[in-house]
């Protein structure tokens, strides 16, 4: 009979690359002096996820399993647990990602929404809204999903291949308006400087935009780095522009962030998504200047929702 009766992740390696070395399962189990169907589901498990590790889930499964015996000195097994939450509503799902905040971060953000509460949408429509974000040649596989039947995970048509690290990206800046957006600015060639934000932005984009939507305007802008040069604030002055302070760590509260997403998914989307830098520029631009304004109205007008969220959960991550 076996005498191991844990496998822990390193041990799970090893056993992995025995297998892949060619070796047979029954001679790998009694190698490790485990059972024949630990080794067997192990090698399955490890054909299906392409993982030799335990998932969070069933780690989290031996946690509560693991306190429910030390509350009532009671075992009870992983099975039984997932059983359990299984017949009271809750699933396995990835942890939805946010900003770390602290709370001097949470702090700051209330005491914003606080101050804008009694902002209407008729207010929120004369801000634009802007913001830099990160696209990459493979960045936006997980928001792709596909059908498939049971074991055929490694099948040709149901790979989407990756590298680890993306070989291009692209950072680009854009604003948005409940009646309209500014043009998709490609930030070429290194980083968004002070004075790069001075020229390629305010006095390029933001200006014109500002000319056709006339005074009743208030600029907004998610990049603090820049913002806090004195350059740039002599610029917003010498142009009357009138700035919108922005909490830091608060990508929750500003709209474009749902626009961002939106525009991820239509590239990723594309019948011939981009494969290198310049069509990804094609592909980005294109896919900008197609996304409905309707969205667009939508994600601002949430604006007194978000404000009114972010009070209620004193100042934490909003479900936007």
């Amino acid at each position: 009979m076996s005498s191991q009766h844990h496998v822990d992740d390193f041990m799970r390696g090893g056993i992995i690359g025995k297998i892949k070395e060619g070796r047979k399962i029954t001679d790998v189990a009694r190698e490790f002096d485990i059972a024949h169907s630990v080794v067997s589901r192990l090698w399955k498990s490890f054909k299906t996820t392409g993982m030799c590790s335990r998932r969070h889930g069933e780690v989290v499964l031996e946690q509560v399993a693991n306190q429910f015996l030390a509350a009532s000195g009671k075992q009870i097994s992983r099975k039984t647990v997932a059983r359990r939450l299984r017949g009271g509503g809750p699933y396995a799902r990835r942890p939805v990602k946010g900003v770390p905040l602290t709370r001097q971060h949470r702090t700051t953000c209330l005491q914003w929404c606080r101050e804008h509460h009694n902002c209407s949408e008729p207010d929120w429509a004369c801000v634009l809204f802007s913001d830099e974000s990160r696209f990459s040649l493979s960045s936006d596989c997980r928001r792709q999903l596909i059908w498939r039947e049971s074991g055929t995970a490694y099948r040709p048509e149901n790979i989407q291949e990756k590298d680890r690290y993306p070989t291009c990206s692209l950072m680009v800046w854009a604003g948005i308006m409940i009646n309209g957006r500014t043009r998709l600015h490609v930030v070429a060639n290194g980083t968004m400087t002070g004075q790069r934000y001075i020229d390629e932005v305010l006095l390029t984009h933001v200006r014109l935009f500002r000319g056709a939507v006339g005074d009743k305007f208030v600029f907004m802008d998610d990049n603090a780095t820049c913002h806090r040069t004195l350059a740039v604030q002599d610029c917003l002055d010498s142009e009357g522009i009138q700035r919108l302070v922005w909490p830091a760590r608060s990508p929750d509260l500003n709209p474009i962030e749902n626009v961002w997403d939106s525009l991820g998914r239509q590239v990723a989307g594309r019948n011939s998504p981009p494969t290198n830098k310049n069509t990804l520029i094609r592909a980005l631009t294109e896919e900008w200047d197609k996304l409905p304004q309707q969205l667009l109205v939508n994600v601002v007008q949430s604006m007194v929702r978000r404000v009114e969220c972010c009070i209620t959960l004193h100042g934490g991550h909003i479900p936007y």
